[in-house]
């Protein structure tokens, strides 16, 4: 009897040694979540910047699949396991990969776009990105998502449901009409010449659409991602001209072309199809799909002075700026990295007005970027402010009860851009504003 006694104790106490260690570890991790939770809160950054999960905490298992799939985790605690159910502990943290609900094994995560509090114009599409007019597809920035490897998957897959169209292929129109050669487009366009369609890409701007006008140097976060013709691309971290530099020698390796400074004015249906009208010709196609980006219209101040020329609503070269007074206005991301990059400038005096309390809607590394500009001097920090007047030499801000007159040379405006919501009306397509909905 004590030879088996011993015998099971030799068993047994391992085995209990490890439950004591492994609830240990439990403990201490969700002690870790609860105060990246707590953190988020009281330093309100609670508001996600792209699309992001909702957890159904009835059916999650707390099985942890989601924490290890999200690409953000390793830097970020972005979810995190409490009480034995999946939470977005770090919600500005996320950035829309979506990946935590492709691997849920209970199907207990949905992908959502805004919240309660801040809603998000979306034009409605169907799974296979078609909107509610039939032919006219909607992939990309227009269609929330922002993230360049995601918009890239978009439009590839937005090709391959245009590709199953009745009328593909036939009559003498074209197959497609691509609007825009940023991430979503660019990919789109190398699919269609890799299955040999007749297609026009238009773009207004340059290659690239709302990458392209990114400041100098910005990092762009991308992911290893197939794109037609060129196969598996391994970008990690880039900065925006590596990115762009990579798809202008794919563009000239490929052949594929694009049709520069030329902007789409209007789209009429017709019984088989459409009519593209541009600022230079006009074209008839089987399909659309548009890949434009959401900041064609950039949002204003609406305040006296802001029709200057000294006030810009992008910032392309920090350069530029040495040497003089700036007010950068926005507490997005290209704001935070607007106010930095500026300040890093020999000679710059630099500030930042944002209204609201706190830069919840950046990433945490612009925002730390901030605090350590700000610490060591360089840049004056007006969060709950307001710009009130913009006259030639100076601007006047609104804080709570005061008032601040800073001299200023110029004024860079990052408040985000307006979505084209006329031009999309005029096509017939239905725009929602999403709160907290897929």
């Amino acid at each position: 009897m004590t030879d088996s006694l011993n015998d099971l104790l030799i068993y047994l106490l391992p085995l209990l040694g490890f439950c004591v260690l492994y609830a240990g570890a439990k403990a201490r991790t969700q002690r870790k979540n609860l105060a990246a939770l707590n953190e988020s809160i009281e330093t309100g950054m609670t508001e996600p910047s792209s699309l992001h999960p909702v957890i159904n905490v009835n059916r999650c298992l707390g099985c942890g699949s989601c924490v290890a799939a999200c690409p953000e985790q390793a830097g970020h605690n972005v979810l995190g396991l409490i009480d034995g159910k999946s939470t977005l502990v770090g919600p500005s943290f996320c950035i829309g990969h979506g990946a935590c609900a492709a691997v849920c094994p209970q199907d207990a995560i949905t992908l959502v776009f805004g919240t309660a509090t801040r809603g998000v114009d979306i034009p409605e599409v169907n799974p296979d990105f078609e909107s509610n007019v039939p032919g006219m597809f909607i992939a990309g920035e227009l269609g929330g998502m922002g993230l360049i490897r995601n918009a890239i998957v978009q439009g590839c897959q937005a090709l391959e449901s245009i590709r199953k169209l009745s009328g593909i292929g036939q009559g003498d129109g074209l197959d497609i009409v691509i609007v825009g050669a940023g991430p979503a487009g660019f990919a789109a366009s190398l699919g269609a010449l890799s299955h040999k369609l007749r297609c026009v890409t238009g773009e207004q701007d340059s290659l690239g659409g709302t990458v392209a006008n990114f400041p100098r140097g910005k990092l762009v976060m991308t992911a290893p991602v197939e794109i037609p013709l060129l196969g598996k691309v391994n970008f990690r971290e880039t900065t925006k001209e590596k990115l762009i530099e990579f798809w202008q020698a794919a563009e000239k390796k490929t052949g594929v072309k694009i049709n520069y400074r030329e902007r789409v004015e209007k789209i009429d249906r017709t019984e088989d199809g459409f009519v593209v009208k541009t600022d230079q010709r006009t074209y008839k196609s089987r399909a659309v799909l548009l890949t434009l980006g959401r900041r064609g219209t950039p949002r204003t101040l609406g305040v006296a002075g802001e029709e200057q020329t000294k006030v810009v609503y992008k910032l392309i070269d920090p350069q530029e700026y040495r040497g003089k007074k700036v007010l950068v206005v926005g507490g997005g991301d290209s704001a935070l990295e607007a106010a930095t990059s500026i300040a890093d400038e020999p000679g710059t005096t630099v500030a930042i007005s944002y209204r609201s309390e706190s830069f919840s809607r950046a990433k945490q590394k612009n925002r730390q970027r901030v605090d350590e500009t700000a610490a060591a001097g360089r840049l004056q920090v007006l969060l709950s402010s307001q710009v009130k007047n913009i006259s030639e030499k100076q601007v006047e801000i609104v804080q709570g009860d005061q008032t601040h007159t800073l001299d200023n040379d110029a004024v860079i405006v990052c408040a985000g851009g307006i979505l084209p919501s006329p031009f999309l009306r005029d096509c017939g397509i239905i725009v929602e504003t999403k709160h907290g909905t897929p």
